[in-house]
């Protein structure tokens, strides 16, 4: 994989593709949109955020060379299960770099990883509930650790704590996905990777609506669990 010319940064955090997102249209919906079932936090939150936290991951600030990976464009909306849309949500993603390393100092390898790679950002929802992300395709770990590639997010409200989940790649699977026991329920949280279409470099774009309750936060919320400490644990 080799590293690509330095894109147009401002062109992208004005928004990619929002159109795939339809207006809310009160009562269509009536409460049978499937919640986005909650998962573990897990311990790579980063403990110390970035220089740079925007919606652009692939980028830091203005360097002129990008992360390392397939470049990923990540849109969706928030909604409630009535399909209305919550605006002004601060959406966050964190995620390991193209060889499997999180921004976190207690992450295994951590000195390792892709010093272009920001690690995790953040978004706030327009009035449609819209957010976007120019990220990488996510990668499995390595070293033997055993999860599939995966996006983790957290979406707040104020000072609500809405949801606590992860994003899957459609084809991938490991013992965390399936343990969400209803199919529904853990096909809300599997999303297809597309070629887009015209690309020269390769990039993907996959779009993830993520469905939160009218509980105004996240009951289970807490802080990050700490790092396992045994070489072969299972991260998350």
């Amino acid at each position: 994989m080799t590293r690509q010319a330095k894109p147009d940064r401002r062109h992208f955090l004005r928004g990619f593709a929002f159109g795939a997102a339809s207006l809310y249209v009160p009562g269509v919906y009536a409460d049978v949109l499937t919640k986005t079932p909650r998962q573990t936090e897990g311990p790579f939150y980063p403990n110390k955020l970035p220089l740079d936290t925007d919606n652009d991951l692939i980028l830091i600030n203005d360097r002129i060379t990008p992360a390392l990976g397939v470049i990923t464009h990540l849109t969706g909306r928030v909604l409630k299960t009535n399909g209305q849309p919550v605006n002004n949500a601060v959406v966050e993603i964190w995620q390991c770099d193209n060889k499997g390393v999180y921004f976190h100092s207690q992450a295994p390898r951590a000195k390792t990883i892709d010093p272009n790679f920001q690690g995790y950002g953040r978004f706030l929802s327009n009035r449609k509930g819209e957010f976007y992300f120019r990220t990488l395709q996510p990668a499995p770990y390595i070293d033997g650790i055993q999860r599939t590639p995966h996006i983790h997010v957290i979406v707040k409200k104020g000072k609500k704590r809405l949801i606590t989940s992860q994003m899957y790649i459609k084809g991938h699977t490991d013992q965390i996905l399936n343990a969400i026991r209803n199919k529904k329920a853990r096909q809300s949280v599997i999303v297809p990777f597309k070629a887009v279409p015209g690309s020269k470099i390769g990039e993907v774009s996959a779009h993830w609506d993520i469905i939160v309750g009218h509980t105004p936060n996240d009951p289970t919320e807490a802080p990050a669990h700490p790092a396992p400490k045994k070489k072969n644990a299972r991260y998350f």
